[in-house]
């Protein structure tokens, strides 16, 4: 599994040379808004204050799972793929979610001006499927569209070729994540929905193994506070957050300027998601596995590091 590690995995950080901070490896998919608390965490040293010296590795969920529960690495940042593990018996948990709303958007040609005007209209995504594809179908049911009748989902694949197909007429609408709503607008569509405004979600934060939560809690309860540091930093300075987005995601100032302010409102203040939110993650991971039966939150996650955290940064 290491060598697997090695060739999947990137390691994106600058070590932190604090003797005698407790080491730990942090698995994220994807240099963006929905995976930048932990490397907001590292960059401004929220972990260094508590004691620990991380070690970001860039890898896939798919990779991430199997070496989290075989101690390879000692936490996860998305959520989803963390559900439906542990509904099929793999033993982690969530233990804290730093953004529990999407920040994916609707973007449509500027002829079309609500979302119940892409009725019997097709909407390009990257691929059939996945989770960005689950995430336009909670919307349309927001404006009481059926996804399975009411508009066709069409693979265009990566954010300019869906742009490309929406300029040639080939779909009517696309969908993405912040800052595809800023080149959208770039481009002359208009963002019709945001999720973040239409429903809770937990999408990035802290998932664990049973057997780390167990043996190493406390921990556990360190990486939790320097995530909740971290997210309040981003929530309460507007240009620290913009100039380590342009260091960490590697891009320029306008770009990282329409990130922060499309991605702003996806983070909380106290690493929590709702129950609402988290049972819709539950339900969407028991249909991908054709599960019937009712699941009890403690199935998928354990919130007890987080409501200590709480505590803590409380006093």
């Amino acid at each position: 599994m290491i060598q697997v590690l090695v060739t999947f995995a990137i390691v994106a950080l600058l070590q932190s040379a604090v003797y005698g901070a407790e080491k730990i490896r942090i698995g994220f998919p994807e240099f963006n808004s929905s995976t930048f608390t932990l490397p907001m965490a590292h960059l401004k040293g929220f972990f260094h204050e508590e004691g620990l010296q991380a070690e970001l590795i860039r890898i896939r969920s798919a990779i991430a799972l199997p070496a989290l529960t075989s101690a390879e690495i000692d936490y996860h940042t998305v959520v989803a793929p963390a559900v439906t593990a542990a509904l099929r018996g793999i033993l982690v948990r969530v233990v804290a979610c730093f953004t529990p709303g999407l920040t994916t958007a609707i973007i449509a040609r500027p002829e079309i001006k609500t979302v119940q005007e892409l009725k019997g209209k097709v909407i390009g995504l990257n691929s059939i499927g996945g989770g960005l594809e689950s995430t336009v179908r909670i919307m349309l049911k927001h404006y009481g569209l059926d996804p399975d009748k009411d508009v066709k989902f069409l693979a265009t694949g990566g954010i300019d070729t869906r742009f490309a197909a929406l300029k040639q007429g080939l779909t009517h609408a696309t969908a993405g994540s912040t800052p595809a709503d800023y080149l959208g607008k770039k481009f002359g569509y208009v963002v019709l929905a945001r999720a973040y405004d239409l429903f809770s979600y937990p999408n990035t934060g802290l998932v664990a193994s049973v057997k780390s939560i167990k043996e190493n809690p406390d921990r556990l309860k360190r990486v939790i506070k320097a995530g909740i540091k971290a997210n309040r930093y981003i929530l309460q300075n507007r240009e620290g957050t913009i100039q380590v987005m342009m260091q960490w995601m590697r891009i320029d100032r306008d770009t990282a300027v329409a990130t922060y302010d499309g991605s702003l409102k996806s983070f909380n203040d106290d690493g929590a998601v709702s129950d609402a939110g988290l049972r819709i993650a539950i339900d969407e991971s028991r249909k991908a596995i054709n599960m019937t039966r009712e699941v009890a939150f403690s199935e998928v996650a354990d919130f007890a590091m987080l409501r200590e955290a709480q505590r803590e940064l409380s006093k």
